[in-house]
């Protein structure tokens, strides 16, 4: 065979892979698995852990044992199920791949942690949805396929991977214990920007196990963030934007981020001062699903009471560090640098717009 008739084979074979994954929506790309699939993880990790937390807080707060007994080990124990699902649900699988995530997701929850659960989940879909319909007994093949996969992907790399991100997470920890004034800027910058950008923060703190004073900094920066855009940005969005980004979030900033990266500057630098005051001044400390919600749906601040208080820390000093960093010094220090700038011609009429209809 000539050359030139191998390389023809080669291209005919390759377009025909290509046909084969668009047939079969598998799109191998950070679109996909970084933004769409991570993104669907952070909601099913809220579905589940987060608000079985929030449940449990508030049945230990006002005496509600069917909330903290009943409803709070139930959700936990289900957290590897929700992420397995949403994780598939964001790689627009099938239905039949869609449920046997719940089993890839639990599996690799059980042995590495969310990152192991998010792991198996990709894999365990992406095998499912390329033999989903592909035989005359698809209902057997397409799950057992899935599940199959997930778990020995679960049991191969999930330990390697959940304490990988543990032992990331423990060294962040560690070096803002040791530099807190430093890696309170980093972290709080840093966590802050990856809520703002249309991947989750919530699901890279919970992966990290991200607690201490760095789930303090990284709450600051968050709510730098939400609370940051939502008053910088109320002469162009009202009301409207201020419920939408203070207590939903501000993701909804990054088309006008796209067009004009200098609306970003005034929350980060708010970020950049309210994160060395978290870890040095107030000693902030938060969960790590708390820690990388900020103010969305106020579950950073609701998750910072508890975490407070196993510490030893709280009490009046704690409300005021709340207070302050996570709503007042963004509410007020945000709009004077972002109205330096307005004034400099840096952001102009409409760059804070969002489309609310």
């Amino acid at each position: 065979m000539s050359k030139n008739e191998t390389t023809k084979n080669e291209v005919k074979n390759e377009t025909k892979f290509k046909k084969f994954l668009k047939r079969k929506n598998i799109e191998i790309s950070v679109q996909r698995y970084l933004i769409d699939a991570l993104g669907l993880m952070a909601q099913g990790l809220f579905a589940s852990l987060l608000i079985g937390t929030i449940m449990k807080t508030i049945g230990v707060k006002l005496h509600i044992p069917f909330l903290n007994e009943t409803i709070w080990p139930i959700a936990q124990q289900m957290t590897g199920a929700a992420i397995g699902v949403s994780v598939a649900y964001g790689l627009k699988s099938p239905a039949l791949v869609l449920f046997a995530s719940a089993i890839t997701g639990t599996a690799g929850n059980a042995l590495g942690g969310p990152a192991g659960a998010f792991i198996a989940a990709i894999l365990g879909a992406e095998f499912g949805k390329i033999v989903s319909k592909e035989t005359k007994i698809d209902i057997i093949i397409t799950p057992a396929v899935t599940i199959i996969v997930g778990v020995l992907v679960g049991t191969a790399v999930g330990p390697a991977i959940g304490a990988f991100m543990t032992a990331t997470g423990n060294l962040i920890m560690y070096a803002t214990t040791l530099q807190p004034f430093i890696m309170g800027v980093l972290v709080s910058v840093i966590v802050g920007i990856t809520l703002t950008l249309p991947i989750s923060s919530a699901a890279l703190c919970m992966m990290l196990g991200l607690t201490g004073i760095a789930g303090g900094a990284a709450t600051a920066g968050c709510c730098a963030q939400m609370v940051g855009f939502a008053v910088m940005s109320y002469k162009e969005n009202g009301w409207g934007g201020i419920a939408s980004q203070g207590l939903g979030t501000s993701m909804l900033q990054v088309p006008n981020i796209v067009r004009n990266p200098k609306i970003w500057i005034p929350p980060m630098l708010v970020g950049a001062i309210t994160g060395p005051m978290a870890t040095m001044i107030f000693q902030m400390e938060n969960s790590p699903i708390g820690s990388g919600m900020g103010t969305s749906g106020l579950v950073g601040i609701i998750e910072t009471i508890p975490a407070m208080e196993a510490a030893g820390k709280g009490g009046g000093m704690m409300w005021i560090g709340i207070l302050l960093l996570y709503i007042v010094i963004p509410v007020v220090l945000t709009p004077i640098i972002a109205n330096f700038m307005r004034k400099k011609g840096w952001i102009k009429e409409n760059d804070l717009k969002l489309n609310l209809e």
